[in-house]
């Protein structure tokens, strides 16, 4: 995910490239209804699959301060979330859950990576729960490569912000607006060294989202970043923080490639 002096993000990118090498830790919290249990993650790479088989991921990969976040249903809450970087730098990290596939890290059963020419249509519902006192971005992150990718980074990264809290900003500069998803965006291009990256900042906090992910692909391909013929990889929802950010939390999450 990307800021204003962010040149390289060798990243949460490679952040998730480690969870299977790594491993993850999880601590099963107890359960006082018939309901499944909600996970804990805390280290610093690792992930859990949630009941409707998406992935939640902690992905502090921009820090080694502790770091947790809790699954529950297909969503998650940040409950820890120590230190703080530079603000025109890159975030701590990228705690998030998503569908597809992520440096090795597939979601169960998911048709990703798919030819964005045979994708009809990418429903999608998010919704998000906001804190006081954190510098952070909330960002639904898409991820097209010229390739059916599993691993590494991707050539195009489309980022929607539903919210910014404090002096952050996307990578580039704005180069314009946007009508999508039935909202207006600010539009910012840049990239990072590694790959390109537009970005559809909302002038005012969204808590929530129902779309279809296929607009902004559509959009992208129009503008030069994707063809028809590049490949979705995985969508995504989560947040980076600067500065805190416990409380963060994704309280829904739903996506499916039709």
């Amino acid at each position: 995910m990307n800021t204003k002096s962010r040149t390289s993000r060798p990243v949460h990118r490679l952040a998730a490239a480690l969870v299977l090498a790594a491993g993850s830790v999880t601590v099963a919290t107890a359960a006082t209804g018939p309901a499944q249990a909600d996970t804990q993650v805390c280290d610093q790479f690792g992930s859990t699959t949630t009941p409707g088989g998406y992935v939640v991921q902690n992905n502090a990969w921009g820090t080694g301060s502790p770091q947790c976040v809790n699954q529950a249903g297909d969503g998650f809450q940040l409950t820890r979330a120590d230190g703080s970087v530079p603000t025109n730098g890159a975030p701590k990290s990228y705690p998030s859950i998503f569908t597809g596939c992520h440096y090795t890290n597939c979601s169960p059963g998911t048709n990703l990576p798919k030819q964005i020419r045979t994708i009809g249509s990418v429903p999608s519902t998010i919704a998000y729960q906001y804190v006081g006192g954190a510098v952070y971005d909330a960002a639904y992150d898409i991820w097209l490569d010229p390739t059916p990718r599993k691993d590494g980074v991707n050539r195009t990264e489309i980022m929607i912000w539903l919210n910014r809290s404090g002096p952050i900003q996307p990578i580039g500069s704005k180069t314009g607006t946007a009508s999508l998803a039935g909202h207006g965006w600010d539009v910012w291009r840049g990239g990072n060294g590694q790959n390109d990256v537009i970005s559809y900042v909302a002038p005012s906090a969204l808590t929530g989202l129902s779309f279809n992910v296929k607009e902004f692909i559509d959009a992208a391909v129009a503008q030069g970043l994707a063809t028809a013929d590049w490949y979705l990889t995985s969508v995504q929802a989560g947040f980076e923080p600067w500065q805190n950010g416990a409380g963060l939390a994704v309280t829904r999450f739903s996506a499916s490639v039709n």
